[in-house]
């Protein structure tokens, strides 16, 4: 099941492969102030549908997380990551996290939210 996603004023898009099963709201500041919930993928399972031109990035802290937006209407829209599953930066393990909110003809009230208390674990 493709689901697609869109900004705002829709420069951005993409789709991702499948539904997900959990959605995840961090409270560390910067998604805290984002208000994504984040759906997570492997490269294979997300596709940029838009230009590349029409993202921009933000690193913050060790640069290691690159964090995109909408070039034009600055919705938070998907962020490539290593995989931190075991608490260092897996870099040959790359994972994309979706902002969910973003997808488009899709009822995130049916999935379960799980909190991560990211203001106190970094």
């Amino acid at each position: 099941m493709t689901i697609k996603a869109s900004c705002h004023c829709r420069a951005t898009t993409f789709e991702v492969s499948q539904a997900p099963l959990t959605v995840t709201q961090c409270t560390c500041s910067f998604c805290s102030k984002r208000g994504s919930l984040w759906a997570y993928y492997i490269p294979s399972q997300f596709k940029l549908t838009s230009p590349l031109k029409n993202v921009s990035f933000y690193r913050w802290g060790s640069k290691t997380v690159k964090h995109g937006f909408c070039a034009t209407c600055g919705c938070g829209t998907f962020t490539e990551t290593p995989d931190w599953s075991t608490g260092k930066p897996d870099f040959d393990n790359p994972k994309i996290s979706v902002n969910s909110r973003l997808f488009d003809d899709f009822d995130l009230n049916q999935v379960e939210v799980v909190v991560i208390d990211g203001k106190n674990l970094w």
